[in-house]
Formats: C-alpha cells, sequence, structure tokens
C-alpha cells in the first residue's frame, strides 16, 4: 500500500511552487508528515499547523480557518495520510518558505503509511530573502497567479497612489490575508465606514476610524490612527472598491468591536498603499447572514448576527445617559417583523437614530446586531453594522411579496413577551395536552417548566382582575397608585404621573379535550385574545358597559395555540402550580395538520 501511494506523490512539486524557473503542477498531491495546533488565542477558532512532504522536500504549512480546518476537526487528516493540494498560497518569512493552505483534499482511498523517503526542507534563495514574492494559486483561477516584479518604492512612499501602479500588483484574497504574509494586494469594497474617534488618557490623545472590507472570499476590518486617519478617511467612501496594498499591519481580530468573521484585522500604516478602482463590478456589494425573527430565540446572548425584516413601527428619537461615563446616547427603537410570525425590538444609535427617515412597511437589513436577552429577546445594531433599505436581493423580494400578500394583517408575536422563557427545555412542537400537563406534574420541580399547548379560551374573568393601571416611563411598567384625581404615583421610579396605562393581567380558562386549565396572561398575550389594548377596553368599560362585555364574548370559544410556563407558586402558606403564558399564536392549520400526521405515524401499527 505504501509504494502503491509513494507512487502517486507528486515528487518535486513543493521546490517548483517557490521557484519562477520549474513548470507547476496542477493539484500536486502531498504526504502529511506532521500536525500539531497552534497556541490558543482567546475568542478565536483554533488554528493548525502541518508538515507536507512531495518525498524530495517538506514545508511548513497554516491551515486557514475558514477553509480547511474541518479536515482536521472531523479526524480526515492524520500524520501518514495523503493529501491533495487544490488552493493555496506561497510565502517566504524571515528566510522560511511557508504554504496558506486555503483548501485540499484528503486522499482517504490512499490511506496511510509512515513517512516515506528522507525529504529535505526547502532553502531559500538570498535574492528571494530580499523581495519576498508570494505565489498564489488555485485550481478554478480564482487567486490569481504569480505575481509580477514589483516596482522599487521610493524612499518616501505616498499612501495614495495612481491607476498605474496597481497594475502590477498581484490580487490575493481577503481570506489569504495573514501574518505569515507580508506582500499583497486586495481589490474590496467599503461596506462600512465608522465616525472619527478620539481618546484621552493618561498614556497621551489620539484618533482613529475603521472600514469593513469586503471581496468575493470574505471579509477583514481595518483601523487607521492619527496620521493615517487624517491621509485616509475622505478617501474611504462606503460602497466604493479599493487597491489596498501592503505594508499593513495584521493581528488577531478584536471581536469586541467587531462583528466579521475573520480571525484577523489590518491596521494601516504609513506606507500603506490604496487606490480607488476604476472597475467596480467585480466584487460583491454586501454579504449576509440572516437569521430569522423567529430564530433569534435559540441565538445565544451577545451573539452579533444579521437581521432582515419589514419595518412595522418606528419609535420616537430619546436621549440616554450612560452610568458608566456619563455620557448622553441618542437612541430610537424600531420594531422588525417576518414571516415567522415574530417581533423584534432593534435600537440603533447615535447620528443614524436622529437622520432616520425611513418609512414603515419598507424592507431593511441590518448587518452587524447585538443579541440581548433583556426583556426577551432584542437586538441593538452595533457601530460596525450597517443598514441597508430595501436591498435588492432574494430574501428581501420574498419578504415584500409575502407582506403585501398576508403579511400585513397578521399578528405578530414578540419576543419581549417570551421573557423568562428561554429555558432550552421550552421548544415550539413540544406540544402537551391539558391532562398530560397536570399527570407529568409539569412545574413541580425546582426548575419552571415549558410547554406548548393548543386550547379554547372557554372563560374569562370580567372583574377588576383582567388589568392594572401602569407607570408610563420607559420599561417600567410596576403598578402606581392614584394618589389625588390626576396624579398616579409609581414609587420604583419616584415620579407622579397624569394617569396610568393600562396593562392587562388576565386569568383565562382554555380548554382541550382532556381538560381544563386557568392560564394568566400578560399584556401581549391580553392585546392578541381581546384584540384591543387593555387601555381602549378600559375607556370602553367607562363609556358603554354593554359593549365591554359583548368583547369578553367575542374572545370566548377562540382556539389558540399558548406556549405556557408552569412554576410552583407559594401564596400564604399553600403552593400551587401557576401556569404563565409566554405567547400565543393563532393556530396555523397547515402546520397543525403535518404535526397532527406525525403523531400518527409515529405510532407503530402492524
Amino acid at each position: 500500500m505504501a509504494a502503491d501511494a509513494a507512487s502517486q506523490v507528486t515528487v518535486g512539486a513543493l521546490g517548483a511552487i517557490f521557484d519562477d524557473t520549474k513548470p507547476q503542477v496542477h493539484e500536486p498531491i502531498v504526504q502529511c508528515v506532521q500536525i500539531k495546533p497552534l497556541p490558543p488565542q482567546p475568542g478565536h477558532q483554533e488554528r493548525y499547523r502541518a508538515v507536507f512532504s512531495d518525498i524530495a522536500n517538506y514545508v511548513q504549512t497554516m491551515l486557514a480557518s475558514q477553509e480547511a480546518n474541518h479536515v482536521v476537526t472531523d479526524g480526515s487528516l492524520r500524520k501518514g495520510c495523503f493529501v491533495r493540494l487544490k488552493s493555496f498560497q506561497a510565502n517566504s518569512v524571515k528566510g522560511k518558505k511557508i504554504l496558506i493552505i486555503l483548501d485540499l483534499e484528503v486522499l482517504k482511498e490512499l490511506g496511510e503509511a509512515e513517512k516515506i523517503g528522507e525529504p529535505k526542507p526547502l532553502e531559500v534563495k538570498a535574492e528571494e530573502d530580499e523581495k519576498p514574492q508570494p505565489t498564489t494559486m488555485s485550481s478554478n483561477g480564482f487567486y490569481g497567479s504569480k505575481p509580477a516584479a514589483q516596482p522599487q518604492q521610493q524612499n518616501r512612499p505616498q499612501p495614495i497612489r495612481g491607476p498605474a501602479a496597481s497594475a502590477h500588483a498581484s490580487i490575493h484574497p481577503i481570506e489569504a490575508i495573514s501574518p505569515y504574509n507580508n506582500k499583497w494586494t486586495i481589490k474590496a469594497r467599503c461596506t462600512s465606514k465608522s465616525n472619527i474617534k478620539t481618546w484621552h488618557n493618561k498614556n497621551g490623545e489620539g484618533k482613529l476610524f475603521s472600514v469593513n472590507l469586503l471581496d468575493d472570499s470574505g471579509e477583514i476590518r481595518a483601523t487607521g490612527f492619527n496620521d493615517q486617519c487624517d491621509v485616509l478617511y475622505d478617501l474611504f467612501q462606503e460602497g466604493n472598491v479599493y487597491y489596498i496594498s501592503s505594508p499593513c499591519r495584521v493581528q488577531m481580530a478584536k471581536k469586541q468591536f467587531t462583528n466579521l468573521n475573520n480571525d484577523y484585522e489590518l491596521t494601516f500604516e504609513r506606507d500603506t498603499v490604496v487606490e480607488k478602482a476604476e472597475d467596480q463590478s467585480d466584487v460583491p456589494q454586501i454579504r449576509f447572514n440572516f437569521t430569522s425573527v423567529g430564530d433569534l430565540q435559540t441565538v445565544e446572548k451577545d451573539t452579533t448576527t444579521d437581521v432582515i425584516g419589514i419595518l412595522k413601527e418606528v419609535g420616537e428619537s430619546s436621549q440616554i445617559i450612560s452610568k458608566g461615563t456619563g455620557k448622553p446616547y441618542d437612541k430610537r427603537e424600531l420594531t422588525l417583523v417576518d414571516n415567522t410570525g415574530f417581533s423584534v425590538r432593534l435600537t440603533i444609535w447615535g447620528a443614524t437614530a436622529n437622520n432616520f427617515n425611513v418609512p414603515p412597511e419598507s424592507v431593511v437589513a441590518f448587518k452587524g446586531v447585538k443579541v440581548s436577552d433583556f426583556g426577551g429577546r432584542s437586538l441593538s445594531l452595533l457601530s460596525s453594522g450597517t443598514m441597508t433599505v430595501d436591498p435588492d436581493i432574494g430574501e428581501a423580494h420574498r419578504l415584500k411579496g409575502w407582506y403585501d400578500a398576508q403579511g400585513r394583517t397578521e399578528s405578530f408575536t414578540s419576543h419581549a413577551s417570551l421573557s423568562g422563557a428561554t429555558n432550552s427545555n421550552m421548544k415550539p412542537d413540544r406540544f402537551k395536552t391539558v391532562a398530560q400537563v397536570t399527570e407529568e406534574q409539569l412545574g413541580m420541580s425546582e426548575q419552571p417548566d415549558y410547554f406548548s399547548l393548543k386550547a379554547t379560551v372557554v372563560f374569562i374573568k370580567q372583574d377588576a382582575t383582567w388589568c392594572y393601571p401602569a407607570c408610563l416611563s420607559e420599561r417600567c411598567n410596576k403598578k402606581v397608585t392614584e394618589l389625588d384625581p390626576g396624579q398616579w404615583r409609581c414609587e420604583m421610579c419616584d415620579k407622579s404621573h397624569p394617569k396610568p396605562e393600562y396593562r392587562y393581567i388576565m386569568p383565562i380558562s382554555v380548554s382541550d379535550h382532556t381538560g381544563q386549565l386557568w392560564l394568566s396572561c400578560f399584556d401581549e398575550t391580553g392585546r392578541l385574545i381581546m384584540g384591543m389594548s387593555a387601555d381602549d377596553l378600559m375607556q370602553l368599560h367607562e363609556d358603554d358597559p354593554v359593549a365591554f362585555g359583548e368583547v369578553f364574548q367575542e374572545a370566548n370559544c377562540r382556539t389558540w395555540n399558548f406556549r405556557c410556563r408552569a412554576k410552583i407558586d407559594t401564596y400564604g402558606e399553600q403552593q400551587r402550580v401557576r401556569y404563565q403564558v409566554s405567547s400565543a399564536s393563532p393556530v396555523n392549520y397547515s402546520e397543525e395538520a403535518s404535526r397532527l400526521a406525525e403523531i400518527i405515524s409515529s405510532y407503530n401499527i402492524s
């Protein structure tokens, strides 16, 4: 087997990669003689170093994490196996030759073997030490070819150069940029540019700005400090394409400042060369990785993601004071919906909030939003994020078609109503009957239980327990007390208001074919079941008691899918299980038929 495998190895291929005078080999086959992880970097993907041999020589390689790591993590790439190098980049770093592996294939049919032959390390010629020449190859030609000789630079090169200079540059993909590559030019679109930020501390003062850069292979963040900020800030414009050439510092990305999927980031240096490209058609506009509004409940807190939806509501611009710094921040809250039946609150900040003039019912795509679980899942647009109105992409066209056809009249479940219902046990398909809820004693343990229930409303109490007077302060919602006519006091906010906002806190009796259960509903669910706000219903109670009663009768005998939280509650000296509704939605009969069909098919009928 070893002899058969040895005959497949492309002897001399590694030396040819680094030697312009030798013929190049398309997708050479080599043997892996060593593999080990690099020292871990907190907050970053694990990276691996491998040594490959072509029997004549061996060379150190670095696996590009975005493309090649999977062959290590799935156990395919092991010491002694044979691989086909499908895409790679060759570099000379400090007198050593190294390959950045972008794509490879493990040839399992060749098996594994002890190291074949006595390969020797590749040697670097003296002239290569002086002028390192990166080489990029790919099976599909995407990564370009060997670069032409670079023009000699002047003693004090300028940060911006004319069109003639870029004509001699080899265009590298963003995903190939690493600290092991010291000569490259990328052609990338500026998808986001921050405002200039300043700092003052004991070490001095300064300023910076950052841009997000995109090409077909990936994205990367680049930052300019002080002098580079002065030179480059006005040059970069969002949406334009640029040639950017090293020298440029490459370092591990600070994940707290970026939402991009790249282990590295760039820092512009004095001699970094930036030039606006005349041809901008061959670089993509923007790249999204959308999470649907309905799936946000499964996304971990503080995750950065992209989202697209219909702009349902636009709040007023307001200002908050940071508790940490004491600085004021402008903000505006938006409500997005999509065809999953959910809505979510999204906060925008600063100039974006103040200058926001997008009309409701527009399709808006957000890139770089942070997921929070404060009051249920909510979103916040990062300073490095972007907003695109009515983008010309398939997701946007599908959303617009859905909304015009049916979405405009649908009701949506707010993620705010799911606060406290983020337990991993809560699954949309974990339906229970009323009998199962009681027989399985859900809610009787120390941890709450979550379940879904399809049931019909059979009775709603009309006494004073269906609502309460709440504070008008944003996000307070605490009960207020009427001290005098026109004076409602909130002890939590230490404020008085001329009137309260009535909110639902509504016990309802529901029933299915197995029994009856009392559920507790809060404001969002109450609005859905009653068809109006508690404020409006209270006003109707005062103006027309007969119409008030008819609203309650109309809400009866309607069937809903409820998401519920069961938790033991102590009242006085007695303990009881309280069933709290996290959200409710109308029955989707197509989905319900599929669910019942799955239940039927699960029975083993002989």
